[in-house]
């Protein structure tokens, strides 16, 4: 009987294994059929809360593909047993906060003397709502929210918007800097070990189309400017 089970419990960890491995190598086939048939450099495939279909994290955002490669879809998805919850926003939202955290040292922060809540934001100094929005940092500030920036050069990396976002973040005080360049000033242009081109790469995997873009410390996104008493408003609703 002993002998039985081990036979039995061997057969079933070799069925395993055999899936385990089966699984790997068609995740690979998969991420060779994205990268090959629509150029996008695949991040990670995973199962996903669609029966039949994967998500593919790739270098411009969420994808899902069937089992078998052969269909991709693009869009929201909407979990109507969930009240209408956005699982597409949802695995957003992980990654956000994961890339949020991998980042943390190269962020420009403006802290709130008595801190309540942390916002990230995708920022240009070329953009008109961008500079709106660091103009009034002493309101977002007073009302307990910090703003920290990353990098999104909407032009892209050859752009002049990437070239005055790298030298405001090699500048000495790249606070100064940042508010220096969004009020129209000129500043010297600096070049040192940056992760601007990083920055950009990240917004684009994450769904980041324009700036400013809010990330929540619940990792949701709010594309677009908000005045302070908006934010702080959907901030305290979050935790609350």
């Amino acid at each position: 009987m002993i002998k039985t089970l081990s036979v039995i419990a061997i057969s079933g960890l070799c069925a395993v294994l055999s899936f385990t491995a089966q699984a790997q190598q068609d995740y690979a086939e998969i991420r060779a059929k994205i990268t090959d048939g629509v150029g996008l450099s695949v991040i990670s495939v995973e199962p996903s809360p669609i029966p039949g279909l994967l998500q593919a994290m790739t270098s411009r955002g969420l994808f899902y593909i069937s089992e078998d490669g052969t269909y991709l879809v693009h869009g929201k998805v909407f979990n109507l047993d969930k009240g209408l919850r956005n699982e597409t926003e949802e695995a957003l939202s992980a990654v956000r906060l994961q890339g949020i955290e991998r980042f943390a040292d190269s962020v420009i922060e403006f802290k709130a003397d008595n801190e309540k809540h942390q916002v990230t934001v995708f920022t240009d100094t070329t953009c008109g709502y961008c500079r709106k929005l660091h103009a009034q940092m002493d309101d977002y500030n007073a009302l307990g929210i910090t703003v920290r920036y990353l990098a999104f050069p909407r032009g892209g990396v050859s752009s002049e918007g990437f070239s005055d976002l790298v030298s405001v973040w090699c500048a000495g005080n790249p606070q100064q800097a940042m508010t220096d360049a969004k009020d129209g000033k000129d500043i010297s242009n600096k070049r040192c070990q940056n992760k601007v081109s990083e920055h950009y790469s990240f917004g684009q995997q994450v769904g980041v189309q324009g700036t400013p873009a809010i990330v929540l410390g619940n990792g949701n996104m709010i594309p677009g400017y908000q005045p302070p008493a908006e934010l702080i408003k959907i901030l305290d609703d979050i935790n609350s």
